[in-house]
């Protein structure tokens, strides 16, 4: 169905009767790592790392200074990628440097979708020669596989299950062998084979535990491939070190005790489980010698770190186990492992040999930190240590020891956050409680590309016309001035951490608008306005390497040699280009004389400049674009235009009405690819730093082609491949570096990262405020700055997006789980417990939200554990209402009651602002409308996936005062006082204000409507009381309207009579579900989420009479299953309309910001991910529902692992319930080109869910058109 215009950017209130729709992104992926493996991904030579994560696959890199980065495209892969999943299949993946994402070469089913235990799909093990395949179940099960040699289709060549089903238990001599138990961890056993081609037996070494055993025992596998059986060759019990070359005759070679051990632990020997990809034989190790370590280790566990609600780690194991290891690889002489403990400590295995045989070394603790889940030991002698519940690390071995490098960010679980502009920044903050104890942390998560603020000058630039940086000398790494032009005026500043006018000294005209500015040769600078070009000599009191004298040369004239254009090419001209670049240049275009205009027709334009030839058209892309109505879009004129080489040469170009188009050169005329060495520099007529430009007269001229006999009939014509609108204010393009290869910031309303290596458009927002103008600034202490110009201040930046989150941490210890901003006093309030290793300390917490220092804390009392806190409004004033535990046992009993035996405190604390001197003290009081829930609007999450974002988007550090914020005087203090405390019985798990005048406390499966008779703090009086069957979760509400939500019965409605004092139940959940969280649109419409991973909209019906029964159930009118559980939901504030919406149809952009404001939905997890619903209209979410349909079965664009797109989003929906869309299904198309994007919408749609042969002949075609037009609303909303 078409959209207008005016349908999808309108804010009109959305009627109950058109039902409710929404939008579901995930702004920001999991961190929890739970797989880790490497190889060559990319390519032949490249060293990758690949981190499996819950419902995401991440690539990265760590470079030489041992920091993880996120991957930026650059070369074919050659490796492929083994996958197991939840979808049943065995998958194999490519990675696609132009898509910058995995594809899938083909599926293996295994079993049916799920984690059955008897099912295959639990584990993966890869033979080092890359011919073998293993994949187990939990029990019972497993399944191998023969990689096919041949190139081809089919990449697995043969299979065979073991046992077969019709198989019951094998024996020998040894006793029974088959493998009824639980597989702990499998491998295996490489040896070369000097004739690749002839057929061989791959043995597999499986650790297991039968049932009713007490111990682990190894068995070994054989599989004729010839005669298609497996065979079990060998059984051991006890061996720690194994000498498997002939794995026929197994023999234990050595035995040792770990002397970190107790000795009771020698007795009971255990595998613990492994979250290795494949086995250690890494690079041949062990390729002639095979040998198996088996790590022992005792099952004696915690609670399981996921149980946040429980009592976590308060029973420790009384010994230590083995919990991750990883071999050295490329050593197959001296084989070392490293391994971790569950105390946290890591240790090294050597094994060699000499005269007396075999010598195996155990080190003493090389670190200590938290238990590692996984490790990879990569080359270079890195470590990367990833960690379940808290930052991981890289570390490094040097002198037998392991040192520390950089983190590997991890903000799992997100427990609560709160949404604040706390220091008047532009955009607002989002301070998430992230992590458990001992390593939990407030961190601050903000959008797009991160930046680290290094200066900010005084708002003294007004008028600014335009930025250039200029060097002094063409072989210069590094700038040395930057040039500001205003309307009547330019000024020359020197590059550094800080800028000092140098004006006068370099020579430029300082009383006119300079239109351009350059360097022509070493020392020689130019300046271009008006009325003339100047060119001029800098001294040496602008620059050391300045000529001597007091005042600049102005030069009447200047002699260029007629020989230039057979100079050999400057260091500074090569350095465009990458000399490993490789790359496609169309037909008859000579890259060292091309450059590219923008004309009114409106058109881009190629044109060549050939010194004997003069200028010659080669391409022109025509601009004509149309709108859904079928008029003529405006302001197409091309701003700017830049020539790029990445794999290939083509056009970007950014329009004077906020749009970015990409132009390519028709298939039929591109032509083998050359080398990189061979190229030469293109520019852009638009918008040129004259610094590039005119110093191209001194290059040389390389002619790759001829012109074609095509061109010489007339130019060839450019194919618009993709169309994008990210503002409406003129589109600048400035490349980060001058290499033709570099990325780009696209600067209209905001900056906007463009990564030129990406296929069609791929742009992030850059989490700066909007700017007039940027440059790039390169100098010693600044290499990578960037210079914006905003609000008549400099802002120079240095930007960090190779990192992996926008994130910034303050390290607070325990376990934060509830943040509330007080916006009074600026501070955070911050509930921590698990303090000092103790699960039963508590406390609340002030903390500054500009440095992340605890100012004061209030602790409760020992053996108490906070649960809950709100601020609630007392009179004029707030207090923090706190809910605790004073019970060590669980709080709910298995049929989901709540323990009879429980108790908590409700206490009521002030907030009190003291002088440090003899003034004495005072409470402070909030003024109305301060209250938490009454937040600024928070405009930006996180852009393009979690893989592009990075840290430190306040300061550079927590100390740095170059930050914008206001930090506390060391004179003033901030206090907690107890004004009110009693206990309840039963833990007080929610605490909700209501009414402004009152506020909503639970214990057990009874809530209370409380108040503070005549608004006196020091008062609780419980005014009515509610009682659910089960142990009630959340409390929430709006206007008169109650939510509960228990661990049974799912959410019921209730309202409170304030008359009568009474509660009275008005609707209750259609499902069972166990509450997470909820919160209240309004007051008949509430989302919730569930700890099954699942959010569902429930609303009243309309057709629902005023005195209907207290068991009508609430409609569920749609749902979304993530597949993690959110823990938090809160209302964001987006505006879902671009701002041409405003300027071309003339809107209330006032509505449309508060209706919207009131309808999106944010959702945090626990595997640390952030997701956005975005309402959306009944007609834009048929329409998106018919592309996301096609999406989902496209090659290019369906899930990766082969799931069923429709049946995982609908898990634990009730049947015929409509779902909530899929936003990373539908941004997919966003990243295709327009020929692409026509190949999915011509697919024939049958339903939303399915595509058949067949279309609904009553609905008009979808246009590419009107669905970029929306889906860029989307990405521009959130980012």
């Amino acid at each position: 169905m078409a959209v207008s215009e005016e349908e999808s950017s309108s804010a009109k209130s959305r009627s109950t009767s058109n039902g409710v729709h929404y939008l579901a992104k995930c702004v920001l992926r999991g961190s929890v790592v739970l797989q880790v493996v490497q190889g060559h991904i990319r390519s032949p030579s490249s060293k990758d790392v690949v981190f499996g994560k819950e419902t995401s696959i991440e690539l990265v890199i760590i470079d030489e200074d041992g920091i993880v980065k996120s991957y930026l495209p650059q070369i074919p892969g050659k490796d492929i990628l083994a996958v197991l999943s939840d979808s049943g299949k065995l998958s194999f993946l490519t990675f696609s440097n132009e898509m910058h994402r995995f594809f899938p070469l083909t599926h293996i089913q295994l079993s049916a979708p799920g984690n059955l235990r008897d099912q295959i799909g639990r584990m993966l093990a890869v033979d080092s020669n890359g011919c073998f395949i293993a994949a187990s179940a939990y029990e019972d099960q497993l399944a191998l596989f023969s990689v096919a040699m041949s190139a081809g289709s089919n990449i697995i060549d043969k299979r065979i299950l073991y046992p077969t089903r019709n198989e019951g238990d094998s024996s020998t001599a040894s006793g029974v062998t088959s493998i009824c138990g639980t597989i702990w961890s499998m491998c295996f056993i490489s040896k070369e084979f000097p004739e690749p081609s002839k057929e061989h037996n791959p043995v597999l070494a499986i650790i297991m535990n039968r049932r009713g055993s007490f111990l682990n025992e190894l068995l070994l596998l054989e599989w004729n491939t010839r005669e298609h059986t497996v065979h079990v060759i060998s059984q051991v019990g006890d061996a720690l070190l194994m000498d498997l070359r002939d794995a026929h005759h197994p023999s234990c070679v050595y035995k040792m005790s770990l002397n970190f051990l107790p000795p009771a632990v020698e007795e009971h020997n255990f595998i613990e489980e492994s979250c290795r990809v494949h086995d250690g034989d890494e690079e041949g190790i062990f390729n002639v010698a095979a040998s198996a370590l088996l790590e022992l280790s005792d099952m004696v566990k915690d609670d399981d770190p996921m149980s946040i609600d429980g009592i976590s780690g308060s029973v420790k194991s009384t010994s230590e186990h083995v919990c991750s290891w990883s071999w050295e690889p490329g050593n197959g002489k001296i084989p070392r492992m490293i391994f971790c403990v569950d105390s946290g400590e890591l240790f090294m295995i050597e094994i060699s040999f000499d005269s007396d045989g075999l010598k195996v070394d155990l080190s003493e603790s090389l670190y200590k930190g938290l238990p590692c889940n996984a490790l990879l030991w990569v080359e270079g002698g890195f470590l990367a240590a990833l960690v379940e519940m808290g930052d991981g690390m890289v570390l490094k071995l040097e002198e037998g020891r392991l040192f520390y490098r950089s983190p590997i960010q991890n903000i799992a679980p997100i427990l609560d956050n709160s949404i604040v502009d706390c220091h008047d920044e532009k955009q607002d903050q989002m301070f998430a409680c992230c992590g458990m104890a001992p390593e939990g942390s407030l961190r601050i998560i903000q959008s797009g590309i991160g930046v680290e603020k290094l200066l900010k000058t005084a708002p003294t630039y007004q008028g600014i016309t335009g930025t250039w940086t200029v060097k002094m000398k063409l072989r210069d790494s590094y700038h040395s001035f930057l040039v500001l032009s205003f309307v009547e005026e330019t000024r020359v500043l020197s590059v550094g951490v800080s800028f000092t006018d140098v004006t006068d000294t370099v020579g430029f005209q300082p009383d006119v608008c300079t239109l351009a500015c350059g360097l022509v040769g070493d020392g020689l600078l130019v300046q271009i306005y008006q009325n003339a070009i100047r060119l001029c000599l800098p001294t040496t009191a602008a620059h050391p390497e300045g000529i001597p004298f007091s005042s600049p040369y102005e030069l009447s004239c200047i002699s260029v040699p007629q020989n230039h254009f057979e100079q050999k090419p400057s260091a500074s001209r090569i350095s465009l280009v990458d000399n490993n670049l490789v790359a496609a240049l169309p037909v008859g275009v000579e890259i060292g004389n091309c450059f590219a205009i923008g004309t009114h027709k409106p058109s881009v334009e190629i044109l060549s400049f050939v010194p004997d030839e003069g200028l010659r058209v080669l391409a022109i892309g025509t601009i004509s674009l149309t709108s859904t109505m079928g008029t003529a879009v405006s302001g197409c004129v091309p701003q700017d235009v830049r020539l790029v080489l990445v794999d290939r040469l083509y056009v970007l170009s950014g329009l004077r009405n906020g749009m970015l188009l990409r132009f390519e050169w028709p298939a039929a005329s591109t032509m083998s690819s050359f080398e990189s060495s061979s190229l030469r520099p293109c520019y852009s007529s638009c918008m040129v730093n004259l610094d590039n430009a005119l110093s191209k007269t001194t290059s040389s001229q390389i002619c790759i082609y001829n012109l074609s006999e095509t061109m010489k009939d007339g130019p060839v014509y450019l194919q618009l491949i993709a169309i994008r609108r990210i503002g409406i204010t003129p589109t600048f393009l400035i490349p980060l570096s001058d290499s033709l290869d570099s990325d780009i910031i696209a600067l209209s309303d905001r900056p906007w990262l463009l990564q030129t290596a990406r296929h069609s458009l791929s742009y992030t927002s850059i989490s700066f405020q909007p700017s007039t103008h940027l440059t790039p600034v390169c100098s010693v202490e600044c290499p990578k700055g960037v210079l914006f110009v905003a609000e008549n201040s400099l802002h120079l930046v240095e930007m960090v997006h190779s990192k992996r989150l926008n994130v910034q941490k303050f390290h607070l210890g325990g376990t934060p789980r509830k943040v509330l901003y007080h916006s009074e006093s600026r501070l955070l309030l911050v509930m921590r417990t698990e303090l000092s290793n103790d699960a039963f300390s508590s406390d609340i917490c002030c903390v500054d939200p500009v440095s992340g220092s605890v100012l004061s804390s209030f602790k409760l009392e020992p053996g108490e554990t906070g649960k809950s806190m709100e601020l609630v409004r007392v009179g004029n004033d707030q207090v923090l209402v706190i809910g605790t535990s004073l019970s060590a046992g669980p709080a709910i009993m298995p049929s989901g009651e709540a323990e009879s035996s429980t108790k908590g405190r409700l206490i009521v604390l002030c907030l009190e602002h003291r002088q440090n001197s003899d003034s004495g003290s005072m409470t402070f009081c909030s003024k109305a409308g301060s209250s938490s829930q009454q937040n600024s609007p928070f405009r930006e999450i996180v852009g393009y996936a979690a893989e592009q974002l990075s840290s430190s988007s306040l300061c550079s550090s927590p100390d740095d005062n170059s930050c914008d914020g206001i930090k506390l005087e060391e004179t003033e203090a901030w206090h907690l006082r107890v004004a009110y405390a009693t206990v309840w019985p039963g833990m007080v798990l929610a605490i909700c204000p209501y009414l402004d005048r009152y506020f909503l406390a639970s214990a057990g499966n009874v809530f209370y409507v409380c108040g503070f008779p005549n608004d006196n703090s020091q008062r609780v009086r419980r005014l009515a009381v509610g009682r659910t069957r089960f142990m009630i979760m959340t409390l929430t509400a709006n206007f008169t309207r109650i939510a509960v939500g228990d661990c049974r019965d799912g959410i019921l409605f209730y309202t409170y009579h304030e008359d009568a004092r009474k509660l009275e139940q008005l609707y209750c959940d259609p499902g069972q579900r166990l509450v997470a969280d909820c919160i209240l649109m309004d007051v008949d419409t509430a989302i919730v989420s569930d700890r099954k991973g699942s959010i569902a909209v429930l609303s009243r019906s309309n057709h629902l009479e005023d005195n209907a029964s207290p068991e009508c159930n609430l409609t569920q009118s749609c749902s979304y299953y993530m597949g993690e559980i959110a823990m938090s939901l809160w209302k964001g504030s987006f505006s879902f309309k671009l701002p041409t919406d405003d300027i071309l149809k003339g809107y209330d952009s006032a509505n449309t910001i508060i209706d919207l404001s009131h309808n999106s939905i944010m959702a945090s997890t626990l595997l640390g991910s952030i997701i956005v619903l975005i309402p959306i209209s009944r007609e834009e979410h048929e329409l998106l529902a018919a592309v996301q349909a096609r999406l989902a079965v496209h090659p290019l664009t369906a899930p990766i692992l082969g799931n069923d797109h429709n049946e995982f989003r609908s898990r634990e929906s009730l049947p015929g319930v409509p779902k909530i869309l899929d936003g990373d299904m539908l941004a997919q198309f966003l990243e295709l080109t327009s020929l692409q994007q026509e190949a999915i919408l011509g697919l024939p749609l049958g339903s939303p869910d399915t595509v058949m042969l067949s279309s609904k002949p009553s609905s008009p075609p979808i246009t590419v058109n009107q669905v970029v037009r929306l889906l860029e609303r989307v990405h521009y909303v959130l980012n």
